[in-house]
């Protein structure tokens, strides 16, 4: 059985998979062209959906095609097939983005940028910091990237709450609730952590009245999916105080365009998609996992439901 490997790093994969099962026959390449040549003798395929979706076009299709991202948006587009299966990456981004998140919430308790500007000022910058103990953090987006984000934060003492599809009780949550309730709980919640993928349900929900509703003292980070801001009243919102900053990880169209108002947004910091990238050994031994069950007949983990797009 060949196995296509559509990626960038194509031969690290190569490497990583024959270095694991030697007997696999595996086939790669990041130039479209060629990875259409060599799609029609492989029924399974490994790889970044933004490559694979080439292939889609081009009218090859997969048996099963697990994605190197945890996000699947480009094989979500009209006019795709979806009569394949097709599993995202789950299980191996957690402890990366919860030190992401970690990071931000202490840079912003500790005032790391004003710090940094009072010391090219040389200003003596004597605030005292706070802390984290007792702060209270709302995930929004509970599924397997949120739970890890939770479990590593409930250490520092955070009072943790979530939003996901449907409420529920849930370690280590003091509550979960469902989307409905998200306008209650950011007025809550001193951080608000977006982690929610993009479907219709999600898009443009942080909007002018959502951000009217955060503590002005709240931090706001997108690390789910640009669609899910309104990126215009994001932009008033900080600027007339509704909220003290907001990080943000992933936009609506990337590299964000010269011109974008996020570039000199009052109290906004861009980290440029780098929240948690794919690490190949990690996503490797997850492929292996799966394809152990994909022979066997078993479920696959990260299996997508097309109808609901995760």
């Amino acid at each position: 059985m060949s196995i296509l490997i559509a990626e960038h790093d194509h031969s690290r994969y190569a490497e990583l998979l024959r270095a694991a099962e030697p007997s696999l026959e595996l086939r790669g390449s990041a130039d479209p062209v060629e990875l259409a040549a060599l799609a029609a003798d492989c029924p399974i395929w490994l790889g970044q959906p933004d490559l694979l979706v080439h292939l889609l076009r081009r009218g090859c299709k997969p048996v099963w095609a697990q994605s190197t991202w945890a996000g699947i948006t480009p094989l979500l587009a009209a006019g795709l097939p979806r009569d394949y299966r097709l599993t995202r990456a789950v299980g191996i981004f957690g402890q990366v983005m919860a030190e992401y998140v970690l990071t931000y919430l202490l840079a912003h308790e500790r005032e790391v940028l004003a710090r940094l500007t009072s010391q090219a000022l040389r200003q003596w910058n004597g605030r005292l910091p706070h802390n984290l103990a007792g702060r209270r953090a709302l995930i929004v987006g509970c599924g397997d990237i949120g739970q890890s984000v939770a479990s590593f934060l409930a250490p520092f003492g955070l009072e943790l709450y979530g939003i996901a599809r449907r409420p529920r009780p849930l370690e280590p949550f003091r509550e979960v609730a469902g989307l409905e309730a998200l306008g209650r709980l950011v007025g809550e919640a001193d951080y608000v952590i977006n982690l929610l993928p993009d479907t219709p349900e999600t898009q443009d929900i942080y909007d002018a009245a959502l951000f009217a509703r955060f503590r002005p003292s709240a931090l706001f980070i997108n690390a789910g999916r640009g669609s899910a801001v309104v990126d215009a009243d994001l932009v008033a919102a900080l600027k007339d105080g509704h909220l003290a900053g907001a990080v943000i990880d992933v936009c609506r169209q990337e590299p964000l365009p010269p011109r974008h108002p996020f570039w000199t947004a009052y109290g906004l910091l861009l980290t440029g998609h780098s929240a948690a990238p794919t690490q190949p050994p990690l996503m490797a031994r997850l492929f292996l996992d799966n394809l152990a069950r994909y022979q066997a007949g078993e479920a696959l983990r990260g299996e997508v439901d097309f109808a609901r797009g995760y």
